[in-house]
């Protein structure tokens, strides 16, 4: 393989590492993934599946061989353990990336902020978060701007809430509706009044590829952040639910999201746990600034709110089955 052509996606059946795959290879790149079981949850054609697991320095190493690229984007399942396998698992890509030159690609969120950068960010707002994961994704940017500065080349697309047609753990498919049927009962975790920063994953996996064509004239150590889709009041999300429910012959009707019921259960479920840490961010409006990203792309990939949410509801499974997909929706 021709190693400028050549990326290594760490997590490629998730969400976020997946689109990242599909669009490299749509854009001609070879397509290297670590995988320590069949690829489950891939329906593509063209990636080179290697045996091995992130948390194995060596198997990392031999995966991203050849590679200019490491993308990043794997994760502890269900937020189990992400203190103990969260950094280590990031230091065995830079520790690839260093020993074969590649550059490290690094999916960031707002987890980094807290309240006192409210209700605007930048790529180099301040970073004090409220919350343990928030805290981790903290040093996992430092360990990446460390090794920017000892020769490496990373970097970190910053974006809102994850949604899309193969997101996994997102506030969407956990939050707002139940994936595997259609919707009925729409539990928004936001109010009227307080805006939100949504992200739908094929747009910032295109933005990633898009910075990682450009990789060359980036800083060592890049950061970016994008504008997704941004709910101004609160209800902008759900009420795109809701109409493409109707459109679809399904009537669905908002409420707000149980958060009394999560102290109750958050000791028992990890999931729970982390959501109900992120509160904050839906009781304070926090808008994500992309004026770097748009100096140097002159735009942001963007698709439409009702485009975005019809194909994320079909991908959940949340659409009638026997229905034929809408010319220009699909």
């Amino acid at each position: 393989m021709e190693k400028r052509n050549t990326a290594l996606v760490l997590g490629a059946t998730g969400g976020i590492g997946g689109e990242v795959a599909r669009q490299l290879l749509a854009k001609g790149w070879q397509v290297k993934a670590l995988t320590r079981r069949t690829a489950q949850g891939w329906d593509g054609e063209g990636v080179e599946w290697v045996n091995g697991d992130a948390m194995a320095a060596g198997d990392v190493l031999a995966a991203a061989q050849g590679c200019a690229v490491i993308v990043h984007a794997v994760n502890p399942p269900g937020y189990r353990n992400w203190a103990g396998q969260v950094l280590p698992m990031l230091e065995n890509s830079i520790t690839a990336a260093e020993a074969v030159g590649a550059l490290v690609v690094l999916p960031g969120t707002v987890y980094n902020y807290g309240p006192d950068v409210f209700p605007c960010a930048g790529d180099d707002a301040p970073q004090h978060p409220l919350t343990r994961k928030g805290a981790l994704r903290v040093q996992m940017e430092a360990a990446l701007e460390a090794f920017g500065r000892r020769g490496g080349r990373a970097l970190v697309v910053r974006a809102g809430d994850f949604f899309g047609p193969r997101a996994g753990n997102t506030w969407f498919g956990q939050g707002l509706v139940k994936p595997g049927k259609p919707v009925t009962r729409i539990a928004n975790p936001g109010r009227a009044g307080v805006g939100h920063q949504w992200a739908y994953l094929p747009d910032v996996a295109a933005t990633m590829v898009a910075l990682v064509e450009r990789r060359t004239g980036l800083p060592p150590f890049a950061r970016f952040n994008m504008r997704g889709h941004w709910d101004a009041d609160g209800t902008t999300m759900a009420e795109a639910i809701r109409r493409m429910m109707a459109r679809h012959g399904v009537k669905a009707v908002v409420k707000g999201f149980p958060w009394w019921l999560l102290p109750l259960a958050a000791p028992f479920n990890e999931t729970l746990r982390e959501m109900k840490e992120m509160r904050y961010l839906w009781q304070r409006p926090l808008r994500m600034d992309n004026g770097g990203l748009l100096a140097l792309l002159g735009s942001e990939p963007h698709t439409p709110l009702e485009v975005a949410v019809e194909r994320t509801l079909r991908g959940l499974g949340c659409l009638p089955a026997a229905e034929v997909p809408q010319a220009g929706l699909a």
